[in-house]
């Protein structure tokens, strides 16, 4: 094999990991999840920034000790690596390969242990403010989120003030699907039959891409939505103007939204008493009042009486 032939395999195999390199640095402003907001999500950022810190531990290593390897006893006629066709064990060498690894695992599940009991999440957050509640149900191919203490409601954005926890009631009024705000916090099912619990916190006022994660149908890649984060003043005076100037959500508007479609953003005045309940249970045999809770039963949730079931769904 000429040089000219070896130097054009070498660039052919270099060519793909060049070409990665570009791409993800181009994407790294859109990872959203690396850049987080809210108390829930920069928790969650240390734990990806420790597990991978500690897999690094075992792969970078290994993937030197591969390349150098692969280097120094590749075919040439004048190696001067020492040839050793009979080695078959070091005592040495076991005991450093079994015992890092299992020291990284032993850390990795105290770690891991630790954040998943923490960043439960139906579990409220510590906080001087009083949580916000907020209802959201997942449509085809929409997202309504109802404010029941303000007795407003809207599509395809959600609002909320700054440093004050949010206590989401999720369920779903169509296919399952999975509702995420990666610069606040972690991703948790839509169900329906199910009203999921998930409770998160901006500390500063900004707009935060939401999705909805999990496929459900021709329209899925259009369930996005805004999570504006607002000073309380702000928020305050946009529950005003929504009041004052947004038209109501009657049951027939209701039964409307529901149906297959896609629509931009929406406010409404006011929304039937008790349509969240409602459509937790209406799948339900038998109709209502035994609704499945994440997080256990509220006065409020879902209608259920003190022998609803709690269930726990969630990414």
């Amino acid at each position: 094999m000429n040089n000219r032939t070896r130097g054009f395999r070498r660039f052919a195999a270099a060519l793909p990991l060049a070409a990665m390199t570009v791409l993800l640095s181009g994407c790294m402003d859109k990872f959203a999840v690396l850049d987080p907001k809210g108390v829930v999500g920069k928790q969650q950022l240390d734990l990806i920034v420790i597990t991978t810190l500690l897999c690094a531990v075992i792969i970078v290593p290994v993937l030197i000790m591969t390349f150098v390897i692969a280097w120094r006893y590749r075919h040439r006629p004048d190696s001067k690596a020492e040839y050793r066709p009979n080695w078959a064990h070091s005592p040495k060498l076991e005991i450093i390969w079994w015992t890092i690894p299992i020291v990284i695992i032993a850390i990795l599940a105290t770690v891991t242990v630790r954040y998943t009991y923490k960043l439960e999440p139906s579990r409220p957050l510590a906080a001087d403010a009083k949580p916000i509640v907020i209802q959201v149900t997942s449509l085809d191919w929409k997202w309504l989120f109802q404010y029941p203490e303000q007795n407003i409601a809207t599509v395809n954005y959600v609002a909320f003030p700054e440093n004050v926890p949010v206590q989401f009631e999720l369920t779903s009024d169509a296919p399952m699907n999975s509702f995420w705000i990666p610069q606040l916090g972690g991703q948790i099912y839509t169900m329906s039959g199910m009203a999921m619990k998930l409770h998160l916190m901006a500390d500063e006022p900004g707009t935060y891409m939401g999705s909805g994660a999990n496929f459900s149908g021709k329209d899925f890649a259009k369930m996005r939505f805004d999570a504006r984060a607002m000073t309380r003043a702000e928020f305050d005076q946009w529950v005003q103007n929504v009041r004052a100037a947004a038209p109501p959500l009657t049951q027939a508007g209701y039964d409307e939204l529901a149906e297959p479609g896609t629509m931009p953003e929406q406010d409404y005045s006011s929304f039937p008493e008790g349509l969240f309940e409602r459509t937790v249970t209406k799948y339900i045999k038998g109709g209502s009042g035994h609704g499945h809770h994440h997080g256990g039963s509220d006065a409020d949730a879902a209608g259920s009486d003190t022998g609803a079931m709690t269930e726990m769904h969630h990414h």
